[in-house]
């Protein structure tokens, strides 16, 4: 998937998120985004670096105490 089709998916679901709001004000958008792709993010990057912090860390562009911090917080944890 390119970064133009993963935006495109990201503005379709954004757009249909204010179709069902049906007029109804939106609040922590961007919190309920990150909070809806940074645990598959995170899940998909640990299984590619095999479960290296550190290299799923320089892959990110975060610090390991970041993402581990980050694991916990998503129960993703060893």
């Amino acid at each position: 998937m390119s970064n133009t089709q993963l935006q495109d998916c990201v503005r379709e679901n954004l757009e249909a998120y204010f179709r069902d709001l049906n007029g109804t004000e939106p609040s922590d958008m961007h919190g309920m985004l990150m909070r809806a792709v940074e645990k598959p993010l995170l899940q998909a990057v640990m299984v590619q670096a095999q479960h290296n912090q550190s290299r799923a860390a320089q892959w990110l562009g975060l610090n390991r105490n970041t993402l581990r911090k980050k694991l916990i917080e998503h129960g993703l944890a060893d």
